[in-house]
């Protein structure tokens, strides 16, 4: 069928000349499909789709249920499928040009305290530091200590956490270099206590002969080689119980927010910021200026003389 053809190439475009990550093309999938999956109750083929249609289709996911976050994701899909159709003359036009983009929540994620995240980390450093029963309860303690001090040092993706080769922890370096999305690599720097959790990692991994040939940091025998987001995310909630800590109010994504409202909270300039999370505009980091407003308004409180 011409849309199937029509949307292979558009993913392998995505694939080749944009160098887009596997994520983002499997949600870019799951969205086309959906929206055909819409149109053909309505009897409209996905090539031949009107303005109408689009704004029908973000009126159905406003039905079922989807925040405005959620709806904004799926119609930039729709927009870049359709800016690739137009482009490449398969269709004269865009309807998604002049459909506007729902209006996205601007609070900020959840974010835990200084002194929660002190807790975190201080728990799976003690229980790194025990002597476990098996060789494999020692490396599952150490990394995830390992996970903790590496992601609150640098605030890096939990996908780019995942990932890491284990180059980075044998380099003598304070920076590591970090490919995030659409391939773009940045520079983050290090503190001395990731460091120092790396090299013991790899140190404890080879003394017990594990992973010795794995070029990944966190390795595991999954299909990836890596240790996958999901299971760091189920291993943190464990940690977060053990720590007294609500474990819904644990998760990387969460921990990376902490990072950068921490940053900001003593004094981080909000580009730093923006650069150290990977964001290719300011107006993404921007969700954090209200920690900005805040250290403001205490700065006024603590110095003017007429406060």
């Amino acid at each position: 069928m011409r849309r199937v053809f029509e949307t292979e190439r558009f993913f392998e475009m995505l694939s080749v000349e944009r160098v887009s990550a596997f994520n983002t093309l499997e949600s870019y999938r799951t969205d086309l499909e959906d929206f055909d999956s819409f149109l053909s109750t309505q009897g409209v083929d996905l090539i031949a789709v009107q303005v109408s249609d689009v704004r029908a289709y973000l009126s159905d996911l406003t039905d079922r249920g989807f925040a405005a976050s959620s709806q904004a994701r799926r119609l930039s899909a729709l927009r870049q499928f359709y800016q690739f159709c137009y482009a490449e003359d398969i269709r004269e036009d865009d309807p998604t040009r002049t459909v506007a983009s729902p209006r996205k929540a601007s609070n900020l994620p959840g974010v835990l305290s200084e002194e929660e995240v002190d807790r975190l980390i201080g728990k799976a450093e003690e229980l790194a530091a025990i002597t476990h029963d098996s060789d494999a309860k020692q490396i599952r303690a150490a990394r995830i200590y390992t996970l903790l001090e590496v992601l609150y040092a640098t605030g890096l993706r939990v996908s780019e956490l995942v990932s890491l080769p284990v180059s980075a922890a044998i380099r003598d370096s304070r920076l590591i270099t970090v490919k995030g999305k659409g391939a773009k690599e940045r520079a983050v720097p290090l503190s001395l206590r990731s460091q120092t959790a790396m090299i013991e990692y790899v140190r404890l991994r080879a003394a017990v002969g594990a992973y010795a040939d794995s070029v990944w940091l966190f390795p595991s025998h999954g299909e990836s080689g890596h240790f996958t987001r999901q299971a760091f995310g189920r291993d943190l909630k464990v940690l977060a119980v053990e720590a007294g800590i609500d474990r819904n109010k644990v998760s990387p994504h969460v921990l990376r927010h902490a990072f950068a409202s921490h940053l900001l909270q003593n004094g981080a300039d909000l580009r730093v910021v923006q650069q150290l999370l990977g964001h290719a505009d300011i107006s993404t980091t921007q969700i954090y200026t209200h920690v900005l407003e805040e250290r403001l308004q205490q700065l006024v409180q603590d110095h003017h003389p007429l406060a």
